[in-house]
């Protein structure tokens, strides 16, 4: 099957054409980070705005890039939800125009479902799995049975992992987004520096929480005389960096340890990182484990990602109506056969 997918559910607004849910013909993302750096953080209504603005085109570029043709295109897969409703309502309204008008099947795919199945446009990853999604809006993990089929393990109890990348970019005077930047800086500094919480680690459970080690860093920035500069910002950063990434690298393998789950895949936009890649790559072969990562470009939001899941649900039948809605809030292990509720 060709299909054409849109995703908008953040300040992305991207296209992509893939055929059979594993071959990437195109994928074209629009960048909203230019926008939302005036402000620290994505404004919702500027977002929606600029979606508006780049649907239509981000389409036709994918279309021209991928080779084939509108005709050819079989059907649709778009970002349903979870993320900004007014941004999710301009991907939704152009796939279902365009579903209307071509006739042929709609269907509404999960955002972090896309992102934890990605891997599978480049690699052969078997299921079962285990999926570390983590992202500015999210930080779980998922165990992974098959499209459509998932469980949740644990969650974030406050910020997700990239939030606090975020804010503590923003603590630092930075700039936004702030996990390229701090990951940049981290190079060049000592981790062991400072020694920022590790907060919930030593508890059994697979949850996250990542505001006490925001919440650390900020009275550190506070008991200072002046502003952080030159290495001492490279050990803040890098010191940071590392206690946020040990605890995703702890808490992950040992949820691969209890299940029994040979596999990791991470994804989302923080699996960019260049410290949690190398730290979960290490960890994860010491223990007996394989990690699996997506290409950077299909880590950050892209279309591309929901064409395995978007394949796999038309193939099966399962398709939406016209009166498929935004879903701003919708868990996972909701999301699969039958989706379309």
């Amino acid at each position: 099957m060709l299909l054409l997918t849109i995703e908008s559910s953040c300040d992305e607004t991207s296209a992509a054409v893939v055929r059979d849910g594993r071959e990437v013909l195109s994928n074209v993302v629009a960048s909203q980070v230019d926008v939302h750096a005036l402000y620290g953080g994505v404004v919702p209504e500027l977002a929606s705005r600029k979606h508006m603005e780049a649907v239509a085109v981000v389409v036709d570029d994918a279309l021209r890039k991928a080779g084939p043709g509108l005709a050819d295109i079989e059907g649709i897969a778009v970002t349903r939800g979870p993320g900004l409703v007014g941004a999710l309502l301009v991907g939704l309204s152009m796939a279902k125009g365009m579903a209307l008008s071509l006739e042929i099947p709609l269907v509404g795919v999960h955002h972090m479902e896309g992102h934890i199945l990605a891997p599978l446009l480049e690699q052969q990853v078997p299921f079962p799995y285990l999926a570390l999604a983590v992202s500015g809006g999210h930080t779980h993990l998922y165990r992974v049975d098959g499209i459509g089929k998932y469980r949740i393990l644990g969650r974030t109890l406050d910020d997700a992992a990239g939030e606090a990348f975020d804010k503590v970019s923003k603590l630092l005077g930075l700039g936004y987004p702030g996990g390229a930047i701090i990951d940049r800086l981290a190079a060049d500094g000592n981790p062991k520096a400072f020694d920022f919480p590790r907060p919930l680690l030593k508890k059994p459970n697979f949850d996250f929480s990542f505001s006490g080690i925001k919440t650390a860093l900020l009275y550190y920035v506070q008991s200072q005389e002046g502003p952080i500069q030159g290495d001492h910002l490279c050990d803040v950063a890098a010191s940071f960096q590392q206690a946020v990434i040990e605890v995703l690298c702890e808490k992950t393998l040992r949820a691969a340890k209890e299940t029994g789950l040979e596999r990791i895949v991470v994804a989302g936009g923080v699996a960019c990182n260049k410290g949690l890649r190398r730290l979960m790559e290490q960890k994860a072969t010491m223990a007996g484990f394989r990690a699996f990562f997506p290409s950077p470009s299909l880590c950050a939001d892209n279309a591309a990602m929901l064409g395995v899941a978007g394949d796999a649900y038309l193939e099966g039948g399962c398709v939406a109506d016209l009166n498929l809605n935004a879903r701003a809030n919708w868990p996972l292990d909701q999301a699969g056969w039958p989706q379309q509720r």
